[in-house]
């Protein structure tokens, strides 16, 4: 039966409860029953003005930029007319019916001032992090790096071709121009001096040029995980420019950071082929960590008919090498390029040696040993065993965060310019996917009895 409908919008009073508009699965109930951030407002205190107007809650800014996060909501405009409006948001941000939500241009404000000066954002991770592993989230055994590429805040047909640019004294008020050329005179520039970039940003000179992102060739930045296997709990994050050397150098640093923040050093270590450079392996062995990384095996090695350095017996006692034929390669120790040691036999015994067609074409045969082969022959080694294997197919995780940045937060293109804003957006990106996983193993309401 049709009927008009029922109700009526012009009451002048309503008896109403917030609290009970939520649903008790809601997701931002079950983050909200794992977040603390009680203790923000004391960590800001030294930031803020005693006089003056009342400054906006932090506390809030923070709960509104996780809420925007979770349901990918990348502008503040929007996302402060989405919690007008909504009353979940408004329920996890603490704000009643009549309260007003801050403007928009108070989160550029704070990010760009308070926020960064007191590196909240990463005091807000770190402290979720401590959540999952006081919850037990958090193994300690294993853990895994890798990066993935974010499109820039830079258009990729304004660009300047080549390192140098003629900063104009308005380019250089820009808040990225201006933090890249203090950068440059730091000891971890954002380019590689050893490799100019060929081409730059003019509004975001600290991005990388780079092939390896969603178009062919696009400025971009690296975000950069370091996740704990058990659970995929991401333990540490950090941007950089997109170039391989940076991506590598990072993952030493996180590692570092996890063990002087949360005291936990991984037995092992997972990554791509990318992290088998010699001085990672080095590092990672001298530091009581198996590298679980694929490495290219250089000893087998040679041109086509000729002796691979495999086929030479390494005396390690006297460091030399013995070839086929007996005869001694020695070296003077010195480091060619700071990666790699020569090796060398005598001209006067290759030049009889009935085994030379078959060894070099030279005068005498010259091998080189890298400085950190000792830790490459150990991680081949580690290649063939079932951890390895393991690790292999749990490094896979760290993928899959990736993808549900990139799918559910829509973290394909960043909002913010430079290294110091794209840093910004990987956290909140982070906390955010820590947070749902916490809240998913955490803060499942339990299953209701069945009343016989």
């Amino acid at each position: 039966m049709m009927g008009e409908r029922v109700g009526q919008q012009d009451r002048l009073f309503y008896e109403f409860c917030l609290e009970d508009r939520v649903p008790a699965d809601h997701l931002l109930r079950r983050i909200d029953a794992v977040l603390d951030l009680n203790w923000l407002r004391a960590e800001l205190a030294p930031y803020y003005s005693h006089t003056g107007c009342p400054s906006v809650d932090p506390e809030l800014m923070i709960r509104m930029l996780l809420v925007g996060y979770c349901y990918s909501i990348r502008s503040e405009r929007r996302l402060c007319q989405e919690v007008e409006m909504n009353l979940a948001y408004r329920w996890f941000c603490r704000l009643g019916l009549e309260d007003r939500v801050p403007d928009h241009s108070t989160f550029s404000v704070n990010r760009h001032g308070r926020f960064r000066d007191s590196d909240i954002l990463r005091k807000v991770f770190e402290e979720v992090v401590c959540t999952c592993m006081g919850e037990g989230l958090v193994g300690g055994e294993g853990f895994a790096v890798d990066a993935s590429v974010i499109e820039a805040n830079a258009s990729r047909f304004a660009r300047v071709e080549g390192s140098e640019v003629d900063w104009t004294d308005a380019q250089r008020a820009l808040r990225p121009v201006e933090a890249y050329l203090a950068a440059l005179n730091s000891d971890d520039p954002p380019i590689n001096p050893k490799q100019k970039p060929k081409a730059m940003s003019p509004t975001d000179p600290a991005a990388a040029w780079t092939t390896r992102g969603r178009h062919k060739v696009m400025f971009g930045y690296s975000l950069n995980y370091l996740i704990d296997l058990e659970n995929a709990v991401i333990v540490d994050v950090e941007a950089t420019p997109t170039r391989i050397s940076k991506e590598v150098g990072v993952a030493q640093t996180m590692i570092e950071r996890v063990a002087e923040r949360f005291a936990l050093k991984p037995k092992h270590v997972a990554g791509d082929v990318a992290y088998g450079t010699s001085a990672m392996l080095g590092w990672l062995v001298d530091h009581d960590m198996d590298p679980h990384i694929p490495v290219w095996d250089q000893a087998k090695v040679a041109p086509e008919g000729k002796f691979t350095r495999a086929d030479f017996t390494y005396d390690r006692k006297r460091d030399r090498y013995i070839c086929p034929a007996g005869k001694a390669l020695k070296t003077s120790g010195n480091v060619v390029d700071g990666s790699a040691i020569k090796y060398m036999a005598k001209r006067s015994d290759c030049a009889a040696c009935p085994l030379k067609p078959q060894c070099t074409s030279g005068r005498e045969r010259r091998l080189s040993r890298d400085v950190n082969q000792d830790a490459r022959d150990h991680t081949q080694t580690l290649m063939q065993s079932e951890a390895y294997e393991v690790s292999r197919d749990e490094r896979k995780k760290i993928e899959r965060l990736f993808g549900e940045a990139k799918t559910n937060l829509s973290l394909t293109r960043l909002r913010l310019r430079g290294l110091a804003g794209a840093r910004d957006e990987f956290l909140l990106a982070a906390i955010t996917q820590n947070l749902k996983r916490l809240a998913a193993i955490v803060a499942i309401p339990p299953p209701k009895l069945a009343i016989s």
